[in-house]
């Protein structure tokens, strides 16, 4: 019988994989590049999501505002704030592929999107 500190750590936990879903052989660290690229891409389509019905909500408000100038002033102001988010969104997107893409290296172009090059060991 061999001592805890003898042992290695895929004969104490076994071998571990990362989840069936992300089409890889058996590399941890391309299975949680994968992840942390579908976590990005996620959120990215959801932003978008929520300005889109943001501004269509400001479409709404104006559409609706009858000619008062308060309720139009309103709609302008939600709509102003839904295209400056598209705009944010657009350029934390530029900065992070200068970041980490360019300075760092850590991600790049891949077939089917970003591919993370995670660093190890």
């Amino acid at each position: 019988m061999k001592l805890l500190a003898d042992q290695t750590v895929e004969e104490i936990f076994g071998k571990i994989l990362p989840p069936a879903g992300m089409n890889i052989d058996s590399d941890p660290n391309i299975g949680f590049g994968k992840f942390i690229a579908f976590g990005i891409k996620t959120f990215i389509i959801v932003a978008g999501l929520f300005m889109l019905i943001y501004l269509l909500f400001g479409a709404l408000d104006w559409i609706t505002s009858g000619g008062e100038k308060e309720k139009i002033l309103k709609a302008q102001n939600r709509i102003t704030n839904a295209i400056i988010g598209m705009v944010l969104i657009f350029v934390v997107l530029v900065i992070f592929n200068i970041l980490a893409g360019n300075i760092l290296g850590i991600i790049r172009p891949g077939t089917t999107g970003w591919e993370f090059i995670l660093p190890s060991l």
